[in-house]
């Protein structure tokens, strides 16, 4: 099968969204597809040669992150080329209202569309007042996606329609097979906790972890809390305690091998998040590289970790409360054995043989359709509504 997948998010800054693109697309080319993806990046950023690249993305705040877009006319024309030469026979669409190429390839699209949608923000003013424009493009599209039901809901509430729910997908293996870095593994008397991140965004909640900490230091006073990802370190540690910027590493931005080894290597991962996830694709990763994971309790954490059976939660924004939990965790090591196990047979569910099977079955499904239009819709079933967005109601 010949698939075309829009990225709108620049392959310059690492992103759930540009992560969950890169593996589906090598997935499917291991599998003898052929795959293509069109993504924002900046001339000299190195990318695989399924990658093509539309030029260089601008930064714009939105959902309390900054997604680095690309939109305009000279953008819409290598869009358009880029459709020409793939005549592909499915065209993936992530993001498909995001005023970027993906909102570009939307308009000049033709035959089998999906569409993933990864945001997660009921109370999206733009997406209300967006959605009037966008009505005729988006009934182009023929399944829907949606990573989380947090994500669907998302679109139901805004968008109108429906979509199945298929997550982030994980290459497993890779990180249960990463190999512990002895820097970075902790010991009885001096564990270690991970934290990955831009250390600048608010909401992925560095903040409440360094508040956190100094109550951790007086029950653990060896621990070491290693903190990668981009930002402004120096001023990181300004908003710090003392003995908790004394005990923080930051590692910077890591490389996708060095980012499982970390998370092989840690006594615990922590996810203290405030809010605008649809997923959390980075508690897979850490349950897949065996480490215990301690998040906070939005909904879609609380789905990805099971109930919270398959990891410890802590009350959103709470610092004391994650205080507790994380001295507690640290103290107990009979407890990080059996979430090692939980999170480890939890994570498979998201292991990309499964993710991409599921994503391929929407593939078949609405290329079989478009080859063989019904006449009448009397036989059709819950699973293919879903697939075609149909409003509840519509015969």
């Amino acid at each position: 099968m010949r698939i075309g997948i829009v990225c709108p998010y620049s392959f310059d800054v690492p992103g759930g969204v540009q992560f969950h693109v890169r593996d589906l697309a090598e997935h499917f080319l291991a599998e003898g597809h052929e795959a293509s993806v069109l993504a924002p990046a900046d001339e000299d950023t190195p990318l695989p040669d399924y990658v093509e690249s539309v030029g260089r993305a601008v930064p714009v705040r939105y959902n309390g992150s900054v997604a680095r877009l690309n939109f305009g006319p000279v953008t819409a024309s290598r869009v358009s080329r880029w459709l020409e030469q793939g005549d592909f026979d499915v065209l993936h669409i992530h993001e498909p209202v995001t005023p970027s190429i993906s909102l570009l390839a939307l308009w000049s699209a033709e035959g089998p569309i999906v569409a993933t949608f990864h945001t997660s923000n009921l109370r999206s003013r733009a997406m209300q007042a967006a959605y009037p424009l966008l009505r005729p493009s988006l009934e182009k599209i023929s399944g829907r996606i949606a990573v989380s039901e947090d994500a669907r809901r998302t679109v139901t509430t805004h968008l109108g329609g429906d979509a199945v729910v298929i997550p982030n997908g994980v290459n497993v293996a890779r990180f249960a097979e990463a190999p512990v870095n002895p820097s970075w593994q902790g010991t009885p008397d001096a564990p270690t906790l991970a934290f990955l991140g831009r250390i600048d965004e608010p909401r992925k909640g560095l903040p409440v972890l360094a508040a956190a900490m100094p109550a951790v230091l007086d029950r653990h006073p060896g621990t070491r809390l290693l903190v990668a990802g981009p930002g402004d370190v120096a001023a990181a540690r300004e908003r710090m305690d003392a003995r908790v910027a004394a005990a923080t590493d930051f590692l910077g931005m890591v490389s996708d091998d060095d980012k499982a080894s970390l998370l092989a290597s840690v006594d615990a991962y922590v996810a203290p998040h405030t809010g605008g996830e649809s997923f959390g694709i980075v508690l897979v990763e850490a349950m897949s590289a065996g480490a215990p994971v301690v998040a906070s309790d939005l909904p879609a954490f609380v789905r990805v970790l099971d109930g919270g059976r398959a990891g410890v939660m802590f009350a959103n924004e709470d610092a004391r409360d994650l205080a507790g939990k994380l001295g507690d965790l640290l103290a107990d090591g009979p407890e990080r054995e059996r979430l090692c196990a939980v999170g480890q047979r939890r994570a498979e569910v998201f292991d990309w043989s499964v993710v991409a099977a599921d994503v391929m079955a929407v593939y078949e499904t609405v290329t079989h359709s478009t080859q063989e239009p019904r006449a009448s819709s009397a036989g059709e079933t819950r699973w293919t509504r879903l697939l075609r967005g149909r409003r509840a109601g519509e015969a």
